[in-house]
């Protein structure tokens, strides 16, 4: 049950993500990548979730995602461009409400230091397309000591056939 704490915090989150890129110009706007579209297209392929997470920097409600409870062997791939980002082997549950892996696969991710909310974080993105994943902490399990914690509305999951 969507609660109204819920919906103001989603809310307040949305409009300081969505402000900041109006005074930076988005941290995207400087990056080149292999998949690019104008945004337009980019509106069109999306749906409205992950126009805004992906191409807006935005984070989706914790808990929100049903990659949460996704156990099955498989890929986790970027809803932008389908570039597979995540193995099942590499997932865990961090307790924080999103979707979490210490390890992605190679080449997959790029990072940038993000500091819009007044810290310095590292946020994760894919490094085909430029949409935003989420972003990287210090505090995961070996062999790693990562948690890529993620947005599941970033993401595709495709299980492993026999």
């Amino acid at each position: 049950m969507t609660t109204r704490r819920d919906m103001l915090f989603t809310a307040t989150h949305s409009a300081i993500a969505l402000s900041s890129l109006s005074l930076t110009g988005g941290a995207l706007a400087a990056e080149k990548f292999k998949v690019t579209f104008t945004d337009a297209q980019w509106r069109a392929k999306l749906t409205p979730q992950q126009y805004t997470v992906l191409r807006r920097e935005a984070t989706e409600r914790p808990g929100s995602s049903p990659l949460n409870s996704e156990h099955r062997a498989g890929t986790y791939s970027c809803a932008g461009c389908a570039l597979p980002m995540f193995s099942s082997k590499t997932k865990f549950d961090s307790g924080t409400g999103w979707p979490s892996f210490w390890k992605p696969i190679d080449n997959a991710v790029a990072t940038r230091k993000d500091r819009r909310f007044g810290m310095v974080e590292i946020e994760v993105h894919c490094s085909r397309c430029g949409g935003h994943m989420g972003h990287v902490f210090d505090d995961g399990p070996r062999p790693t000591g990562l948690r890529y914690c993620i947005n599941g509305i970033s993401l595709t999951f495709a299980a492993q056939t026999a």
